[in-house]
């Protein structure tokens, strides 16, 4: 494989390696059924069609994917990541050496597809409460190996991501408050770490809220409670923290929480259950 080395400005230096990874995967030793097929000095021009409505991601993520095999590969979107797009527009138009065009199809379109159903996804519940002041927030219920373009794509949909993993946040959760004893002694273990990270307490009851705010922790998770503890919870804050509402959210109940006043919702089904995104690649033109 080449590496294009213009093309990491496009993106982040950690989803390059994604792209890298994905492709070492897909293509092992080489792709023996279009190196064995197409003569190497064939070329190819596609275009890349929307299959239905939804909202689009992962354009540059696809570009990259062939540029990291071809460099003269050219990629023309005829869109924007986050666009809204309709079943059968043009995304974008691809041409260049045939065989590289080939063996980046699936690994290009796999991205495209994933990350535009995730896109899709979280503009439908950012759009369910945008009567609301509540923000849409995703989870690290990822794929492995491909949190960034997960977290990217719920950017395209107008979402915005929680931490990026364990190392940029403090989330103390139920099982570290039991270990700990308390969240009393749970944040004062964090505190006396020297950590200057942000620090966000799990409660799961009212009482745990006024602890937490007892403590003067900035930002609190509301864990499967009810709408009404939820408004209960927002009222003892009286905007004290932020409180980040989380479990068995869904489309038909997202409003419904938002309406309680919170500042957040966040959702793992935006990463851990999203209908992949259909888009093809068609060929329309060949040179041998």
């Amino acid at each position: 494989m080449l590496k294009n080395v213009e093309n990491e400005a496009l993106l982040s230096v950690e989803i390059s390696e994604c792209i890298r990874r994905a492709l070492a995967e897909d293509i092992g030793s080489g792709d023996v059924t279009t190196d064995s097929i197409v003569p190497v000095h064939a070329s190819l021009r596609g275009r890349i069609i929307a299959k239905q409505n939804g909202v689009v991601a992962g354009l540059r993520v696809a570009e990259s994917v062939w540029l990291e095999l071809e460099p003269r590969i050219r990629f023309v979107q005829k869109t924007t990541d986050g666009a809204r797009v309709a079943k059968g527009m043009l995304l974008a138009e691809v041409s260049g050496p045939a065989r590289a065009l080939l063996t980046g199809e699936r690994t290009a379109l796999n991205f495209l597809g994933r990350m535009s159903g995730i896109a899709t996804l979280t503009r439908q519940f950012v759009e369910a409460v945008s009567s609301t002041r509540a923000i849409i927030l995703d989870t690290r219920k990822t794929a492995p190996g491909l949190r960034l373009t997960d977290k990217l794509a719920v950017r395209c949909g107008g979402g915005q991501n929680h931490r990026t993993g364990l190392f940029d946040m403090v989330l103390i959760k139920d099982n570290h408050i039991d270990f700990a004893g308390s969240i009393t002694a749970a944040v004062q273990r964090v505190r006396e770490s020297g950590t200057t990270v942000e620090i966000e307490v799990e409660t799961r009851t009212l009482d745990d809220v006024q602890e937490a705010l007892s403590l003067g922790v900035k930002r609190i998770l509301l864990d499967n409670m009810t709408s009404e503890l939820m408004r209960e919870a927002v009222r003892i804050c009286a905007g004290r923290a932020k409180l980040e509402a989380s479990g068995n959210v869904s489309l038909e109940n997202v409003l419904e929480v938002a309406r309680t006043g919170v500042d957040y919702i966040s959702i793992g089904a935006l990463t851990h259950s999203p209908k992949v995104y259909d888009v093809s690649l068609e060929f329309v033109d060949r040179n041998d």
